[in-house]
């Protein structure tokens, strides 16, 4: 009886730490896919930023500051865009890694159940048949002390 239940929690153990680890391998490569996507648009727009502090350093005139003024808002825009379309991609990524997570989840509460379901039906069965098999004694033993 006590092998049983080792073997069972045994089993139910490694598919649990099989599991977790399938999350966490999911969860760290969409971290790391989402971190080097910042990182990406963050070099991408300090470069930006620094030319066009660069340019707006060399300015000695009221002419060349005011061929800044249209670079500047263009600059602002391009980083609001980049920001934006960042953070969308990141929530896309990060949707779909939650969704293969909730998969893994999900067929893992399927295949518990089903384990669970055939267990007791497992069990249902042999108490009816033991229970069968009590009746057919006690009916023979009436029916012997009865003659």
């Amino acid at each position: 009886m006590y092998q049983q239940f080792n073997e069972q929690f045994t089993a139910a153990t490694r598919q649990f730490a099989d599991t977790a680890a399938q999350i966490n391998r999911l969860a760290l490569d969409n971290a790391s896919a989402v971190f080097g996507l910042q990182v990406a648009a963050l070099e991408e727009r300090v470069n930006a930023n620094f030319a066009f502090w660069g340019e707006a350093a060399e300015a000695r005139d009221i002419d060349s500051l005011k061929t800044l003024l249209p670079k500047g808002a263009q600059l602002a825009r391009e980083n609001i865009e980049r920001t934006v379309s960042t953070s969308q991609e990141v929530l896309g990524r990060s949707i779909k890694a939650n969704e293969a997570i909730a998969q893994i989840a999900k067929a893992q509460a399927e295949t518990a159940a089903k384990a669970t379901r055939e267990n007791v039906e497992q069990a249902t069965k042999a108490a009816t048949d033991k229970a069968e098999a009590t009746y057919a004694d006690v009916a023979k033993t009436a029916k012997n002390s009865t003659k």
